[in-house]
């Protein structure tokens, strides 16, 4: 209802006495309005609810959507969002290409790089995300006095990434289940060198694992795999192109030579 059909009873004195008083708090002062026809209130009342229902519809409809993204957003596997409308145009990373470093929690670096895959194929980014790699290399084991090479994680914990940087790309990554986040400052992720990702392929691509012995003659060392497990004794050779030491052991109250693989004893 509007304030034209109000008569104005307001006195001379009190519009004066309004003007001079000092910084005084806007309010709005009820009018005592004339006795109104009870019908004509309820119909006005039931269109200004009427009309506020469709000024909140209409707000609705053409309310945009966010492009604040917390960078810890879980996602969903089926009716996940586009990157591209969940971020919309931030322009926060760099759009370079390089080989960047992603954590994971301990355990889960081969699955989130199978779910990373998937994930570049259904979100269509293969033209921004080349390449994962989960960093290992072949190392030798002595187990029940045998050796074996096995393969094992150079990283743990942590998954390379060859991909161009954009906010989409991004996305994709980082939303990936057991990812905790990029290596980097903020939401940017920090490139690796050159020279340090060749260096983790060339240790990758070794086809037979090197020995690297710790050890030099006359050490004092004690045997912690096979039958002479407990035993102590002194380096007396050092065979490095096949992984393996001369121990002098005492053994029946007298020294005896045995030879033995470098993983089998350590250093006292």
């Amino acid at each position: 209802m509007t304030d034209s059909h109000v008569t104005d009873t307001t006195s001379t004195d009190d519009i004066k006495q309004d003007l001079i008083m000092p910084d005084v708090e806007e309010k709005i002062i009820p009018i005592e309005e004339e006795p109104k026809d009870d019908s004509n209130d309820s119909t006005q009342a039931e269109s200004l609810a009427d009309d506020s229902q469709e000024k909140v519809a209409h707000d609705e409809e053409e309310k945009p959507p966010s492009a604040d993204l917390h960078e810890d957003t879980p996602t969903k596997p089926s009716g996940e969002p586009t990157p591209s409308r969940m971020l919309g145009s931030t322009h926060r990373q760099s759009g370079e290409r390089n080989w960047y470093v992603i954590h994971t929690y301990s355990g889960y670096e081969d699955q989130v790089s199978e779910s990373l895959i998937q994930r570049i194929d259904s979100f269509g980014m293969k033209d921004k995300i080349f390449d994962v790699i989960v960093p290992k290399e072949k190392q030798i084991e002595i187990k029940g006095g045998k050796r074996k090479v096995v393969e094992k994680r150079i990283f743990p914990g942590y998954v390379l990434v060859d991909m161009v940087v954009t906010d989409e790309s991004w996305f994709v990554v980082r939303n990936t289940p057991n990812v905790t986040g990029f290596i980097g400052f903020g939401v940017k992720p920090t490139p690796m060198s050159n020279q340090e990702v060749d260096r983790i392929k060339k240790r990758m691509g070794v086809e037979e694992p090197k020995y690297k012995i710790e050890l030099k003659i006359d050490d004092l060392v004690r045997v912690n795999d096979g039958p002479l497990k407990g035993f102590e004794g002194k380096v007396t050779d050092i065979d490095e192109d096949k992984g393996r030491v001369k121990v002098l052991v005492s053994m029946f109250g007298r020294e005896t030579p045995v030879t033995l693989d470098y993983l089998q004893v350590k250093s006292v």
